[in-house]
This record gives C-alpha cells, sequence and structure tokens, in this order.
C-alpha cells in the first residue's frame, strides 16, 4: 500500500485511471494516523561533538535505539538514533551529514517503532537503510504487516532442519561445497581476490525464489554496473536490492544490513526459499566499531569493540530455516585484513556459519578464477545432503588435489620420479583436468547435475602409467 507521504500528483494520477484503488490508499492513511501519539515530545540541541548530536529537554523515556528527527531548516529534518546516555543527556548520531545542525535546533522524538512494511512488489527495486525506493522508479507500495528492523532470530527448538541444494549455478562450488537451503555460508578472502565478482555468479545463477542482496559499505559507481552488467532484467526481478554506499554514515551502513535481513525474513514468511547475500560482513563490523569507539567502549581485540562481536551473531543467526516451509540461506563475503584468516572479524565469522569458502590469492596469481582453495574450504552440512555416490566422487577428487599439493614443489621443480608414488602418479595426470573444471567464466552457468557428471567424466578417464 502507499504511504499517505507518498500521495503525489503521479500518484494521483494512477488513483484516477485505477491503477491503484482508493480504498487502498484510504487504509494506509487511517492506519498512519492511528499510529499517531496524542501528544508530541521535542527538545534541543546543546552540542556538536564529533558524530554525536547532545539533546536536552525531552521529557519522555527514551532507551538505546529510539530515534528522533532535528530540523534543520524549513521543512528538512535529519533523523538519528539514539546511542548513549551522559550526564542527564541524550547523545545521539545522525543518519546522514552533521551539516546545518546548530546550537538550539528543535529536536523531535518520533513515535513509531524502526520498523519497515515490505511488500512482494519489491521485487526488482533498489531501495536504502530506511525501506525506502532509491531506483528512480516510484515510491514502494508498503505491505500491511510490520517487521522490526532489529528483530530477534526464531526460536531454536521451532526452527526446521536444512534439507535440500540450493542450485548456484557455479560448479566448483555446487560439486565441492554444496551448499543446503537454509545453510550460512561465509567467503573468505582478501581484497581484489574475486568475492564480489563469486557472489555475482550465485546471484544471477541461483535456482532460489527470491535473492536478496546487501551491499554493505560498496563503492557507489559499482551499485549500477552489478544492476546491469551482473543481475540483468532476468536476475533483478526476482531481487531485492539494499544498498548503502561506503560515504554513507556508519549508521546507514549498519541498518542496511538488518534491513536486508528483514526483507529476507518477509519472503521466508511468505514460504520462499530465499538466498540472502551481503557484501560485505566486515564492513558491517566496521561501522559498528565507529559507533561503539565513538560512545566511548573500549577495544578489544584489533580496536574492535566487544558489541561488535555479540551483534555479528544476532545478525547472522536470523538467517537459516523458519519455523514454516520457508528458508533463508545466507551467503556472507568477509574481507580478512592482510589475507590472515585467523584475524579478528573473520575468526568469529566462521564459528557462527556452516561452512566457509576460501579464495586463495595465488591461486587468483595464477589466473584460474573462481580462486576458491578446495582444500580449505568446506561444507558442514553437505555430508548429508549428498547421496554416496556423490560423497565418494567428492573424495576422491580431493584427495587427487591433496596429493599433488603435497608434492607440488617437488614436481615444479623436477624433483619428483615418476614411478616413486602410484597415487602421486595419478594425481599428476588428473589434477589438470580437475583445475580445468574448478575454472569458469563469469557469464556460464552450470547446474548441479552437471557439475557431478563432468567431475565423472574427468575421474572416469583411465590413467595409462
Amino acid at each position: 500500500m502507499l504511504n499517505f507521504k507518498q500521495i503525489d500528483v503521479k500518484n494521483i494520477r494512477k488513483i484516477l485511471f485505477g491503477e491503484i484503488r482508493l480504498s487502498e490508499v484510504l487504509e494506509n492513511i487511517i492506519k498512519e494516523v492511528g499510529k499517531l501519539s496524542e501528544s508530541e515530545y521535542f527538545g534541543k540541541v546543546t552540542a556538536v561533538q564529533g558524530l554525536f548530536v547532545e539533546v536536552s529537554g525531552i521529557r519522555t523515556n527514551m532507551s538505546i535505539g529510539d530515534r528522533c528527527n532535528i530540523c534543520i531548516g524549513k521543512n528538512k529534518k535529519v533523523a538519528c538514533e539514539l546511542v548513549s546516555f551522559k550526564q542527564g543527556k541524550l547523545l545521539f548520531m545522525p543518519y546522514g551529514s552533521l551539516q546545518g545542525i546548530g546550537l538550539g535546533c528543535r529536536v523531535e522524538v518520533e513515535n513509531a517503532a524502526p520498523v519497515i512494511y515490505p511488500h512482494e512488489s519489491w521485487l526488482g527495486r533498489i531501495i536504502n537503510s530506511f525501506g525506502e525506493a532509491i531506483d528512480g522508479k516510484g515510491p514502494l507500495i508498503q505491505g500491511n504487516k510490520p517487521y522490526f528492523i532489529k528483530a530477534s532470530p526464531p526460536p531454536a527448538a521451532s526452527r526446521d532442519r536444512v534439507k535440500g541444494k540450493v542450485d548456484l549455478g557455479v560448479k566448483a562450488v555446487n560439486t565441492f561445497i554444496t551448499i543446503c537451503k537454509g545453510q550460512r555460508m561465509g567467503i573468505f578472502a582478501g581484497s581484489g581476490v574475486g568475492k564480489s565478482t563469486l557472489m555475482s555468479m550465485m546471484a544471477k545463477n541461483t535456482d532460489s525464489d527470491v535473492s536478496v542482496i546487501g551491499l554493505i559499505g560498496e563503492r557507489g559507481r559499482e551499485a549500477k554496473e552489478f544492476v546491469e552488467d551482473t543481475l540483468g532484467e532476468e536476475g533483478l526481478a526476482k531481487s531485492v536490492l539494499v544498498l548503502a554506499t561506503s560515504d554513507e554514515s556508519p549508521l546507514m551502513r549498519r541498518q542496511a544490513a538488518y534491513v536486508a535481513m528483514t526483507v529476507a525474513e518477509f519472503f521466508r514468511d511468505q514460504n520462499k526459499d530465499v538466498l540472502c547475500m551481503m557484501d560485505s560482513i566486515t564492513r558491517f563490523a566496521m561501522a559498528q566499531r565507529e559507533i561503539s569507539l565513538s560512545v566511548g567502549e573500549p577495544p578489544a581485540s584489533k580496536g574492535y569493540t566487544p558489541s561488535v562481536f555479540s551483534e555479528l551473531p544476532r545478525l547472522l543467526e536470523r538467517a537459516g530455516p523458519g519455523a514454516g516451509n520457508g528458508t533463508i540461506t545466507g551467503l556472507f563475503t568477509v574481507l580478512v585484513d592482510g589475507d590472515d584468516h585467523n584475524e579478528p572479524i573473520a575468526d568469529a565469522v566462521r564459528s557462527i556459519l556452516d561452512g566457509h569458502i576460501v579464495l586463495d590469492r595465488a591461486i587468483a596469481e595464477r589466473n584460474r578464477y573462481p580462486a576458491i582453495n578446495i582444500l580449505r574450504s568446506i561444507s558442514r552440512t553437505m555430508p548429508d545432503c549428498n547421496t554416496p555416490e556423490e560423497t565418494k566422487l567428492v573424495n576422491k577428487a580431493r584427495r587427487y588435489i591433496a596429493s599433488y599439493e603435497d608434492m607440488a614443489e617437488l614436481i615444479r621443480l623436477g624433483a619428483y620420479k615418476k614411478g616413486s608414488n602410484k597415487e602421486v602418479d595419478e594425481a599428476i595426470f588428473y589434477y589438470p583436468k580437475i583445475e580445468e573444471f574448478l575454472s569458469q567464466k563469469k557469464n556460464e552457468r552450470f547446474s548441479l547435475a552437471e557439475g557431478y557428471e563432468l567431475l565423472k567424466k574427468i575421474l572416469d578417464t583411465p590413467y595409462k602409467g
């Protein structure tokens, strides 16, 4: 439904021509009026320091996470969130720029809870951290049910089990690191190794009913490229894109992750299989670090505060199977600092998720993409989803990769003598074929069945010693 604030000339024309029913608009106006409080609370700005706005004079109980609006001109307001208390005064952090905020500015308390109203018509749209359209296609239709942005994960006892496979169109992942519906997977890599490219291939080729893609702290120029070149019209039609660019405030970047998960939860509740992708969880953690350091929270590990490590599971645990038939399969990219896969965020995320895909810079330097290190990657739910024949096939290929990697230096130096070890001889024979199997161009797609069939064909090739 349209929000009554969105009734402009363009939408009035749609109402007159029957494209939007007037009864729906009136019903939504009544709902909005019903949310209004009998009284209005306000205060004033008493100080601005760093990222904070200090406010006093508000005579109502407020808690962390509540919002207000700072009036800075004619009909211009800046949304803020309460992040701390100090000596009886409230410290707010703005979602936008501090420009224009000065002493004495009126601060109005927002009565509404931080919720959004998702609707099925959001498919094919690009929204911001407030759940507002930013793609120039007009306002979003609002749904009937409010969804809290910072909702709690479903109770563990009421959740269904992970079941069935998700076809992501990438043969290396489909075959060696099979992902199941409702699984949560991390894509770990350093900068420039191909995380975003791999995620874009999955977003375009997945067989999931809906894709919800959160671009957290992304470069602004990449958003349009991602939509037009990667997703295309077909991919965008079944996707919702939540965008917060790197120049936006840490509150906006953090909230974009929450909103992406909230939209995914809406479609899960419609009994759909949702693929929720976020690029990247590291930038979400960095945004939380900026906020918590600003309020004076002491750093714990590499500058990250304790609240960062408490917020990560609250976000990531929301993905997974629901209480009904719907699922959220989570794919979260993690930017490892200095290619150190044991740095704090990577280590914390890996302990929460159900598996990890490791992208290796050394493999990328050999020009094999996607640069997945099969031996260091694992899917914890894969054994329960595979047939015995599939498991046997994958284990055989992994054994050849491991045997070759163990002897790689001797083989490259020419120090290994053929015939010394039969298993190594077989590995030398099959390794180039498996490497070719693992490589895939950006615009190619391979189904689950095609991946296993191709790998079986390679391993069925007789070795002649």
